[in-house]
């Protein structure tokens, strides 16, 4: 799906086709039909449009025939049917300069761009070079939210973990460290890109977008460092975790051989006075009684005694 959008007075208009100073958004469901006609429409490399597709693509920029490609990482929330998959993932955002307007194209619904659309009156198209940066704000804002997101998940299920004997919150645990392993490695990557239109201003910005691209950076290595300190959190937690569990299981099995052991000394009375040979008080008036006060005596002593150790 293609869209054209234009701001016109402070309002988001969008047109049936593409104009000086527009904004152009591929969204889903995305069609090779549709790629091939902006391709000639725009005058854009196909392969530029296409690079989306591929959910694993780095963060880079590239320059060809004067359309200039940027791809940047984003996170976004999975929708895979698969439990053991990360809650979230990270996928590219393909903006491309073309001589009169600038292109978006996501593979998947975006967070990031929604956010954009919703403040696109605004913006200035005609300074297109900070239309780019303030789609890379969005994407830093976005890392940020659902690192909060992704901390208070964490602290909930810690809580659940105290007195649990079972895995599902520890694979629960488990794929949030996955999401931030995509975070981690999205937010380096992204970190590098920005970098590197500093030092090469690819761009070609000017003193007041080369300072904001600087805050842009100075962000992502505070999202690139929040999501490194949650890592790491994350991985002792689980292992502090684990052992709790390991203990909780061992404290349960205590129990239940104490309870055991108690039981077994009153089936060993019962069994030695039920033989079929002659026992000592076998014909005493009240015999029945001697072993029922034999195991309850000896029940009591040894639960004293194991509740003494505090096995109980």
């Amino acid at each position: 799906m293609i869209q054209y959008f234009k701001n016109i007075n402070n309002v988001t208009v969008e047109i049936s086709s593409p104009e000086n100073d527009a904004w152009v958004n591929v969204a889903p469901p995305l069609k090779q039909a549709e790629f091939e006609q902006l391709s000639e429409e725009l005058d854009i490399p196909l392969d530029f449009l296409t690079d989306s597709l591929d959910i694993d693509e780095r963060s880079r920029f590239e320059l060809e025939d004067n359309v200039k490609l940027i791809v940047l990482k984003t996170p976004t929330e999975n929708t895979s049917i698969n439990e053991s998959d990360a809650y979230y993932i990270t996928i590219p955002i393909v903006i491309i300069l073309t001589h009169n307007q600038i292109v978006t194209v996501n593979s998947f619904d975006n967070a990031a761009i929604k956010k954009f659309l919703n403040t696109f009156h605004n913006r200035h198209p005609e300074k297109r070079n900070m239309m780019v940066l303030k789609i890379f704000e969005k994407v830093v804002v976005n890392f940020l939210d659902y690192l909060k997101e992704i901390n208070n998940r964490r602290n909930q299920l810690e809580q659940k973990l105290y007195d649990s004997n079972r895995n599902e919150e520890l694979l629960y645990l488990m794929q949030i460290q996955k999401s931030l392993v995509y975070f981690v490695t999205a937010l380096r990557s992204n970190e590098l890109l920005l970098m590197k239109l500093e030092r090469t201003n690819f761009l070609g910005l000017n003193e007041d977008e080369k300072e904001f691209l600087n805050d842009l950076i100075v962000d992502t290595s505070q999202a690139l460092e929040m999501a490194n300190v949650y890592t790491n959190i994350l991985s002792s937690t689980m292992d502090a975790f684990a052992s709790i569990i390991s203990n909780n299981l061992n404290q349960v099995m205590k129990r239940l051989t104490s309870i055991t052991i108690v039981l077994s000394f009153p089936m060993l009375v019962a069994s030695i006075y039920g033989m079929n040979v002659h026992i000592p008080y076998a014909e005493a008036p009240h015999a029945f009684y001697i072993p029922v006060i034999l195991s309850i005596v000896i029940s009591v002593i040894m639960s004293w005694y194991f509740m003494k150790k505090k096995w109980f």
